[in-house]
């Protein structure tokens, strides 16, 4: 994700400081990682430093004196570019699972297990599974939160229908694995 973008987007309703695009990111994108307030602030700089948003000034609000920022016009313009991109699907097939189990293919006769990783890793995925499911099926669950569980939640479910067909591949992926 892109967070220069993301931050762009919440700042196109209006002025905000950094603390409240922080607070709206985490809201908005509940099941993403949560921004850290150095990165909001790294991020508005660059933002700033390229022409995307300004200062539009500071205010206390009674607390400590906090920057306002704006979208500009070319920060306006570079998010609706950004919007019409379609986003490439995964360019590369390997990942790091598959990586663990070939690597633990090499290691076997070092103790390693790749059927014992995928099993390990296939409950993993399904506690993670159960998680997303409790969050989206809350009854207070707002559809941000539903929408974002259930992406997730697909997947995690490519994920285990890849372990279960690799691991019934186990046999002839070790034969070419140790055969090279």
């Amino acid at each position: 994700m892109s967070t220069r973008h993301v931050l762009l987007g919440l700042l196109a309703s209006g002025p905000r400081h950094g603390y409240d695009l922080k607070r709206r990111h985490d809201e908005r994108f509940p099941q993403a990682r949560p921004l850290a307030y150095a990165q909001v602030y790294t991020t508005l700089q660059r933002l700033v430093r390229d022409g995307l948003v300004e200062v539009e000034g500071t205010d206390s609000d009674g607390g400590p004196e906090r920057t306002l920022y704006r979208a500009t016009d070319r920060g306006r313009d570079e998010l609706l570019g950004w919007t019409g991109e379609i986003v490439p699907p995964a360019p590369h097939v390997a990942n790091e699972i598959f990586a663990k189990v070939v690597v633990a293919i090499l290691l076997a006769g070092e103790g390693a297990d790749p059927a014992a990783l995928l099993l390990s890793q296939r409950a993993a995925h399904m506690a993670r599974m159960r998680e997303l499911t409790a969050v989206k099926t809350d009854p207070e669950a707002d559809l941000t939160t539903v929408l974002s569980a259930d992406y997730a939640l697909a997947h995690l479910d490519a994920d285990l229908r890849w372990m279960t067909t690799t691991a019934a591949r186990l046999a002839t992926l070790t034969a070419e694995v140790t055969a090279a």
